[in-house]
């Protein structure tokens, strides 16, 4: 058969744990469970993967990959700064809606016994994600010529709390309260508040 025909081992591994950080909430992922899942030995994921820890970092490039890409395609094609950040906000709490499993290391919870590094690149990713957006609101007075009602570190924390919430709430619920539920109508009331007061 050509080998192009054969499956992504190392992706259909990382798809498998994802898979089983959602359907198996607050338990420990061994990698005898994960083999057994994918169908292989441990040796054959230890084949792809020098450790267990290297598949949660394969998830989370995944997520940095996947959410920066579009950020800076949102920041290409929309100039307005109110609409960047309620763009940015939909888009990291609609990447949580559909992938529950991969939701559980955006809030730390699969990554519990796990080594410190990789808390710590999540919380450098959620770092970069409020940075990302305190930048957005520095523009709008070049671009725009409108002041903000706070400091644009002040709103870019606040905006980022509130995704970090409702991934959260989203997790705590066990994946039945959405993240985008209600989005339209929080977003009216953060958009009043931040966007139509000027100084």
């Amino acid at each position: 058969m050509p080998a192009t025909k054969r499956p992504n081992r190392r992706a259909q591994i990382l798809q498998a744990l994802a898979s089983m950080l959602q359907t198996n909430p607050g338990q420990r992922i061994t990698t005898a469970k994960l083999a057994a899942h994918v169908g292989v030995s441990e040796a054959a994921l230890y084949r792809h993967f020098p450790s267990k820890a290297r598949m949660f970092e394969g998830l989370i490039e995944f997520i940095e990959e996947t959410l920066f890409s579009r950020i800076n395609k949102i920041i290409n094609e929309e100039k307005d700064t109110a609409t960047r950040c309620q763009l940015i906000l939909h888009l990291i709490l609609g990447f949580a809606e559909k992938n529950p499993g991969i939701t559980r290391i955006l809030n730390g919870d699969a990554l519990m016994g796990e080594q410190d590094r990789l808390r710590q690149r999540i919380a450098q990713l959620f770092e970069r994600l409020e940075t990302q957006l305190k930048q957005v609101l520095r523009e709008r007075k070049l671009r725009e010529g409108k002041t903000l009602p706070a400091e644009e570190g002040i709103i870019a924390n606040m905006l980022i709390c509130f995704a970090d919430g409702r991934i959260n709430q989203f997790i705590r619920s066990e994946f039945t309260k959405r993240p985008t539920d209600n989005f339209a109508e929080q977003w009216q009331l953060i958009h009043r508040q931040f966007f139509l007061k000027l100084l």
